[in-house]
């Protein structure tokens, strides 16, 4: 009777165990790829390799459009000059008796502030249109104290100018102090500006520059202006600035140190350095031979050969056991909505198994002492 309950208890456990399976937190490679060796996949598997990493770096970028778009240096006058929507103020001095320019009482007069015209010209009285636009200021005040000379030959003209829309930076968002910036001349570069507006925002998660000028937007990591002072470029007159957060992200799945969405800590990542924002991988469980980055191109991408990938979804594969697979780790670049998958190793599989099976042993033990 004891060995009639013993064996219906180590036959109850057996059936527990085929029936819920082995538990494992990720999926082995060979299940994850199996349907690639099917006749029909419905997706394609790449063994990165350093002979690959370069042919791969010519594939079309997911995600985004494959790099941010800054400009190099910016040279300029380094003085300031006028521009269309200035504000000019203009006072105009004449010591002659019964002059056109001055009254009785006084040598002095002041005109009313003029805005340079859309076409650069200001009007002024006697002379008419004189046109100041991309003048620097004492340039300008030459010119309307030259066309004054048919009037009053001893007139002298003061100057004075209030920079307008087309003269002033925007500081739009991700600054302490938003708000319209004149700029003090055209060397005025984007990082002074942006000290001037109160400097960067701490509470952005891995800021990202952008500005815009001309109908275009350019973007750069704030990491990567302080870093590179070639990138510090000269403003223009309308440039808009904005301070925002970087909101590209890849997945990681599987044996990983944690399951997350991580955002990129700069401008491109490597696998490897995927890795490590990941926290590694879970040694107890993690396949080093099976780290796998699942990728979607649009159908326009697909340029079968080295050129492109051939089918729409594809499995990179690294295998991190060999010299060859860690250096290609270090030259593969993740692209945003990827998926990183840290396959479940095999040795861990079968020690869960193993586990279970001393279990069920223990178990049996304990039914044998029981009984006895």
């Amino acid at each position: 009777m004891a060995n009639l309950s013993r064996s219906a208890i180590l036959l109850g456990f057996s059936l527990f165990v085929a029936a819920c399976g082995v538990p494992r937190g990720a999926a082995l490679q060979s299940e994850v790829l199996n349907e690639s060796e099917s006749e029909n996949p419905t997706f394609q598997v790449v063994e990165v390799s350093r002979d690959m990493t370069d042919a791969l770096s010519e594939w079309p970028a997911t995600g985004w459009h494959g790099h941010y778009h800054w400009f190099g240096r910016d040279h300029g006058p380094d003085s300031s000059v006028i521009q269309a929507g200035d504000m000019l103020t203009i006072v105009v001095w004449d010591n002659q008796d019964n002059s056109l320019l001055s009254g009785l009482d006084s040598k002095q007069t002041v005109l009313p502030p003029m805005t340079v015209s859309s076409s650069g010209k200001i009007f002024m009285p006697y002379v008419g249109d004189v046109h100041v636009r991309g003048l620097s200021q004492p340039a300008a005040r030459s010119r309307l104290q030259n066309a004054l000379v048919e009037i009053s030959p001893s007139a002298q003209v003061q100057l004075s100018v209030q920079p307008g829309r087309n003269n002033s930076v925007d500081m739009v968002s991700g600054v302490g102090k938003p708000g319209r910036y004149p700029l003090e001349n055209r060397n005025t570069k984007i990082l002074t500006a942006m000290a001037l507006g109160g400097g960067i925002s701490n509470t952005l998660r891995h800021p990202l520059v952008r500005l815009q000028r001309g109908g275009k937007t350019y973007e750069t990591r704030a990491d990567a202006l302080l870093a590179d002072a070639s990138r510090n470029v000269r403003l223009r007159g309308g440039d808009q600035i904005s301070v925002v957060e970087d909101d590209r992200t890849f997945n990681v799945l599987g044996a990983a140190a944690e399951e997350s969405v991580i955002y990129f800590e700069k401008e491109q990542m490597t696998a490897m350095e995927a890795m490590s924002a990941m926290g590694g991988l879970n040694d107890a469980r993690a396949d080093p031979k099976g780290i796998l980055i699942l990728r979607e191109y649009d159908g326009d991408d697909l340029k079968p050969g080295n050129a492109g990938p051939d089918m729409q979804q594809v499995v990179f594969t690294i295998d991190l056991t060999s010299a060859d697979g860690l250096f290609a780790a270090r030259q593969f670049l993740i692209n945003p909505q990827d998926t990183l998958l840290a396959t479940e190793s095999p040795v861990a599989s079968a020690r869960t198994i193993l586990s279970l099976f001393g279990t069920v042993v223990g178990a049996g033990a304990t039914v044998n002492s029981i009984a006895n």
